[in-house]
């Protein structure tokens, strides 16, 4: 069964699903296959007006990478492929000329948050966890999530979400501008129902707005952050300080 899923439907969304539950729908490399593969067709396809990210399942949105596959990546060289990689899908997420949003259904941790960050609107089920928990594993953001939270939220607010590493609710989020709404019942039907004034306006009207905010982000050079930001955590993940405490938490 593959990993994921791509839905579009008649009044223009494309939703696409990471389909690992009895994996918290951790990423792994078929998982960023199909990434590149929904982008591409949200990319070339006019008919599709917004593009929505969900997790299978109830317990999780995203768990981040899986860290059981990324362990064998000693080097920091071997990190930055993967790290790289993930972060060029997540950028052209970002920049996608369509609204996008996160549907978190269930947690969201470490790059499962880093992926939500990288949509243009985010909602949660209530009761959700959401936490930047990379600074636990000795590492950074290793996909551009912090340049893209900055972008995203109040930067002193974002920094010390980012140092402290905690686990998070949707309403302390909410608070902070992060979360758009929370919703509580079916994922799927709030999602429709968050998308359907957004969705009843001219393909052209959403892609001209989307096409501001990119322009927003390229004067900020967001790209270039997210790639020194990239490179910083391979080094970072390279250190024996982070296999370390992956290899303890493998042992639990």
């Amino acid at each position: 069964m593959k990993v994921y899923s791509s839905t579009k439907y008649e009044n223009g969304l494309l939703v696409w699903k990471i389909n690992r539950p009895e994996k918290r729908n951790a990423i792994n490399y078929e998982v960023m296959d199909g990434l590149d593969l929904m982008l591409n067709e949200a990319e070339g396809d006019p008919s599709i007006k917004a593009v929505a990210i969900i997790g299978e399942g109830e317990r999780s949105f995203c768990s981040g990478g899986d860290v059981a596959q990324f362990h064998s990546l000693i080097t920091e060289e071997q990190a930055y492929v993967m790290l790289s990689r993930m972060g060029n899908l997540l950028y052209r997420l970002a920049i996608l000329p369509k609204p996008t949003v996160a549907v978190l259904n269930g947690s969201a941790l470490g790059g499962g948050c880093e992926l939500a960050t990288a949509c243009d609107m985010r909602i949660a089920k209530a009761g959700t966890d959401v936490g930047f928990i990379q600074a636990n594993l000795a590492i950074t953001t290793g996909w551009g999530g912090a340049s893209l939270l900055y972008e995203k939220m109040n930067p002193s607010r974002a920094l010390q979400i980012l140092t402290e590493a905690q686990v998070l609710s949707v309403q302390e989020l909410k608070s902070f501008d992060f979360i758009n709404e929370i919703y509580e019942g079916n994922s799927l039907h709030a999602l429709e129902k968050f998308m359907e004034d957004i969705l009843s306006k001219e393909a052209g009207v959403l892609k001209s707005y989307k096409e501001s905010l990119v322009e927003k982000f390229h004067a900020s050079n967001l790209k270039q952050r997210m790639d020194q930001e990239i490179r910083r955590c391979a080094v970072l993940w390279a250190k024996d300080e982070h296999h370390k405490v992956v290899s303890s938490f493998l042992k639990r």
